[in-house]
Order: C-alpha cells, then sequence, then structure tokens
C-alpha cells in the first residue's frame, strides 16, 4: 500500500489496522474509551506546535489528529452506528445550515437577516435533535440533560471552569463587573486556610478547587484566559528554573548539590532578565 493524498487512503489504512485476522493486535484491541485519551494528547500536540510556530511539525500533527478521527469513525463503523462518510456530511451540513448569511441566497446574506440568526438556528437544531431522538424511540426532551451539561466533561478544568462560567451568564446568573469577584476569592481563601488549619485534607481540596473556579471567573471579567494566562506563567518558570540551572553548571555545581539559599539568588537575577 503506498501513501497518498487522498483522504480514503487513510481510511484504507484505517480498516486493514483494525482487521481481526490480518491488522495490527494492538489496534484491533482498542476502542473509544481507549483512544479517547490519544486523542485529547493529539489535540494538545497541535496547540504546542502552533505555539511554537513550527509549521513543519504543525503538518505533521494535524495528520496525527485527523488519525484519530478515523481511527474513531472506523470503530463507529464496525458497531454498524455511523462512517467517516457520515461524520463529514455532519459537519458540512452543520457549517452550511450555521452560515446562512455566506451559503445562502440574497436575502439570507443581507447584514439585516444576519442579526439574530444564530438563536434561530440553534432552535432549528434543537428540534431536528429532537426528532432524531424520537426516531430512535427514546425521550424527545432528554431530561436527564441539564443545561449546562453541554459543556465536555474531558476539557481541560480550567477550560472547562471557563466554559460553564460563560454559559451560566447567558442566562444572567453572571457578576457585574470584577470588584465583587476578587472579594469572593479572599473569602474562598478563608475558607481555605480554615480547611488547612483542621487537617481536613477533602475540605482543603474542596477548598482550593473553589479558589481557582474564582480565579477563572475573575480572569474572564478581565479578559484573561486563564488557560493561557497559566501557560505563559508556565514556561515563565521553566526559563528561569533554566537560567538557575544554567548558572550553577557554569560554576561547577549542580541542582541537587545546592541549597535553597543558592538557587534564589539566582532565581532574583533570572527575574530581571525574563
Amino acid at each position: 500500500m503506498k501513501p497518498s493524498r487522498d483522504i480514503s487512503r487513510l481510511i484504507e489504512i484505517m480498516a486493514a489496522l483494525r482487521d481481526p485476522r490480518t491488522g495490527c493486535p494492538w489496534d484491533i484491541e482498542q476502542d473509544f474509551s481507549s483512544i479517547a485519551p490519544y486523542t485529547i494528547e493529539e489535540a494538545y500536540e497541535v496547540a504546542d506546535a502552533i505555539a511554537r510556530g513550527e509549521m513543519d511539525d504543525l503538518r505533521e500533527e494535524l495528520g496525527d489528529l485527523l488519525l484519530q478521527v478515523v481511527y474513531h469513525a472506523q470503530m463507529a463503523e464496525e458497531a454498524g452506528e455511523f462512517s467517516f462518510g457520515d461524520v463529514v456530511q455532519a459537519i458540512t451540513e452543520k457549517m452550511i445550515r450555521r452560515h446562512p448569511h455566506v451559503f445562502g441566497d440574497e436575502e439570507a446574506r443581507s447584514a439585516g437577516m444576519a442579526k439574530g440568526m444564530w438563536e434561530k438556528i440553534k432552535a432549528e437544531e434543537k428540534a431536528l435533535k429532537r426528532e432524531a431522538r424520537v426516531a430512535r424511540g427514546l425521550d424527545p426532551e432528554d431530561h436527564g440533560k441539564g443545561f449546562l451539561d453541554g459543556v465536555p466533561v474531558a476539557l481541560p478544568a480550567l477550560t472547562r471552569a471557563l466554559k460553564l462560567q460563560e454559559k451560566a451568564a447567558r442566562v444572567g446568573f453572571d457578576w457585574t463587573e470584577p470588584g465583587p469577584i476578587l472579594d469572593k476569592i479572599e473569602e474562598e481563601i478563608g475558607e481555605l486556610r480554615e480547611a488547612m488549619a483542621k487537617g481536613d485534607q477533602a475540605s482543603i481540596k474542596d477548598e482550593f478547587g473553589d479558589v481557582l473556579f474564582a480565579l477563572v471567573n475573575l480572569g474572564r471579567h478581565l479578559k484573561v484566559d486563564s488557560e493561557a494566562a497559566l501557560s505563559g506563567t508556565n514556561e515563565k518558570f521553566r526559563s528561569r528554573f533554566h537560567h538557575v540551572e544554567r548558572a550553577l553548571e557554569a560554576s561547577g555545581r549542580t541542582l541537587d548539590a545546592s541549597s535553597l539559599d543558592e538557587m534564589e539568588v539566582l532565581w532574583q537575577q533570572a527575574k530581571k532578565v525574563s
């Protein structure tokens, strides 16, 4: 089998890897749950290549991410649920449906028609989902789902906190300005101190989470993405620590053999240059 620019070749390769008789033993034994962590990992590696500005790496990582889509679609086809073609059709239908101001007629593409169109489209999509549930013999209203349940559980915790807050804000459950959120953060820190004083590990974990959630909320009101902010701080910490490491190495010392005071002096030097 030869490589190709055609997506059908990738689908053929995935089918061959999953063939029960002649495929790869590892690929054959995988299921949706076991592959899901790799899917998330590949998405992070795409983001990492973008952050580094490495286009060759980005091309490769996008391919790895595409493989994950093909992998899940292959397993779904084996289960008689849907195929890769169904995935493509679903997303093309959604993009065309959600952008009538681009793909619709002249009236739909007018500036006046674009106003309020998003909510109308969402209502139509919900109606279609209800019809699909009825066709499958399920409760059309899906009462088991709450308003916030559409926010994926698998998102990074900081990102999920942001998405939950944003969605709640759509129905008015939100602070009107950032000032009171600072007061809330101080309140949560006070509760964390109390939990620490009691030595209750479960309460400490709970209160620590409340502090983080409140900080994400503050960032949202300050137009600061918490995930991006923490990512920047992570890199700043890495860079400064590397400065400490190099300075010690230049003087013939190692991290393990150096005291905290020695490293702190070098850390303060690093802060002046980065």
